[in-house]
């Protein structure tokens, strides 16, 4: 256990937060907006039906597999130098997809954002970590970190709906370059940069390979999963490979001299607990932006900027609960005490949804929902993202937060497979169990039966991890210091 003091807080730390925070916006707001302009480029550029999965997968595929990479070149080059670097590939990369002639030159794009958002992702977290010290301080930066995160999604949705309606669907890749040209400014205020020290140390070559093998075939197979079933034997040959992979990943990682990974980052219990904590949230997170834009989408008639707009309660929920109870809790409470009733919050909300039908109201079925799952997931986005990098020296940040977004991005990837998997299943046994002639009454009442049944597996995980992280997470409460004491140490606390 290290106990070195970390250099004294950057004097342009909140200044730093602004840009950070458009960064972590921007990554966040690509997962959604493509979503909504998605029908709108198929059209324009022929894709067919069967390709369409692509233009998401291409990026979930390169983000989610490169992400430990990614972060552990953050801490080898440098965190300030791997946020502008993934600021302006990410950048130049929406650009190209925007000017896009072809399904070739977007996918391409796509997967091209996915490679610099690796990088851009865990050296943000990172710099924010190193940033802010100070217990009372560095609740309210993640707080406002978390609710970016949690609500970045909804925001994204309103955005790519008017951009689409009002504009063109490639103005939803071309708002990347404004955000990222101003993102870029951060330079000038950002803490510098201090590498790790071990420049000259070889690299973890067969981990590298191992993970990004095996980060591949998981996130694939996922993918995979909602076209072709959890039966099919493609499906479960990838699944398997994946873990193969990983498990030989872990036994390289306990041998070498500088692992890529090192695996006390991810066994402390606090830091286990918050990766586990985003990872099973993000779950129903998916589920409830997932199948609520089919249901107002495809059941009720809402156009795209209307579905948007419909989830900006959710985004007002998260920042009331991120920004103002969490970070204001964060230096009092133990990390538990907000992450898992956050938890259990949500899966009443997603819990909420289960009784739905076609005729629902917004005001009744939809809003209160939306407002509990906001408000438990900006409970547990702040602490869980503040505690993901917790007792880590600075040279171990970046793969720390790399981490926690690969936790993100496979729990993403797994449970939106999983649940749409659950949703088409029941839908698929509601139709070939009425003999009745095919409706639109008909067919919305089943696919609602669907979206009941994921809902129902949705509240069931986000209840488990509330009960794995109230067992298993073990940081005591902070400990409370004299005004103008100095900052603790980072590390504070292993296992």
């Amino acid at each position: 256990m290290s106990t070195d003091t970390p250099p004294a807080a950057p004097a342009g730390r909140w200044s730093a937060l602004v840009f950070i925070g458009l960064a972590q916006l921007m990554i966040v707001l690509d997962i959604t907006i493509v979503n909504i302009a998605l029908p709108s480029a198929q059209a324009d550029l022929g894709v067919s039906d069967g390709d369409r999965q692509w233009v998401i997968t291409a990026y979930t595929l390169a983000f989610g597999s490169l992400l430990l990479l990614g972060g552990r070149i953050a801490d080898h080059t440098g965190r300030r130098r791997a946020f502008l670097i993934g600021l302006t590939g990410f950048a130049l990369a929406s650009a190209l997809g925007g000017a896009a002639p072809d399904f070739g030159v977007l996918l391409a794009a796509r997967a091209l954002q996915g490679v610099f958002a690796a990088l851009l992702a865990p050296a943000a977290l990172s710099l924010l970590a190193v940033s802010f010290t100070e217990p009372g301080e560095r609740a309210k930066a993640f707080g406002i970190f978390g609710a970016i995160a949690a609500g970045g999604g909804a925001i994204g949705l309103v955005l790519g709906g008017v951009l689409t309606e009002y504009l063109d669907w490639r103005w939803c890749l071309y708002v990347n370059v404004p955000i990222a040209v101003v993102a870029a400014f951060g330079r000038y205020v950002l803490p510098a940069d201090s590498r790790d020290g071990t420049g000259r140390a070889r690299p973890d070559v067969a981990g590298a390979v191992l993970a990004v093998s095996g980060l591949v075939a998981v996130v694939y197979g996922c993918s995979e999963a909602e076209a072709e079933g959890w039966d099919s034997a493609a499906v479960g040959g990838l699944l398997a490979l994946g873990a193969v992979l990983l498990v030989a990943f872990v036994l390289v990682e306990r041998r070498v001299a500088r692992p890529l990974l090192p695996l006390r980052v991810v066994v402390d219990r606090t830091r286990g607990s918050a990766y586990l904590a985003v990872g099973m949230s993000v779950v129903g997170m998916f589920a409830m932006f997932l199948f609520l834009t089919y249901y107002m989408q495809l059941v009720k008639g809402y156009s795209a900027m209307l579905t948007g707009v419909a989830f900006l309660p959710m985004t007002a929920a998260v920042l009331v609960a991120a920004g103002g109870v969490a970070s204001r809790l964060l230096p009092r409470v133990p990390p538990r005490a907000l992450i898992a009733p956050g938890l259990l919050t949500a899966a009443t909300g997603v819990a909420l949804l289960v009784p739905l039908e076609p005729g629902s109201s917004y005001a009744t079925g939809v809003l209160p929902a939306e407002l509990l799952v906001g408000f438990g997931m900006g409970l547990v986005m702040a602490p869980a993202m503040n505690y993901a990098t917790h007792g880590v020296g600075p040279a171990e940040a970046g793969i720390a937060s790399a981490t926690v977004n690969t936790a993100q991005q496979i729990g993403g990837s797994i449970g939106t497979a999983l649940l749409n998997t659950v949703a088409t299943s029941a839908t698929a046994d509601r139709l070939a169990g009425d003999r009745r002639p095919m409706t639109p009454d008909l067919r919305n009442a089943a696919l609602v039966e669907g979206f009941s049944e994921a809902f129902v597996w949705g509240a069931v995980i986000l209840a488990t991890a509330a009960v794995l992280v109230a067992v298993l997470m073990n940081t005591p409460r902070p400990k409370r210091r004299p005004a103008g004491a100095a900052a603790e140490p980072v590390m504070t606390h292993l296992g």
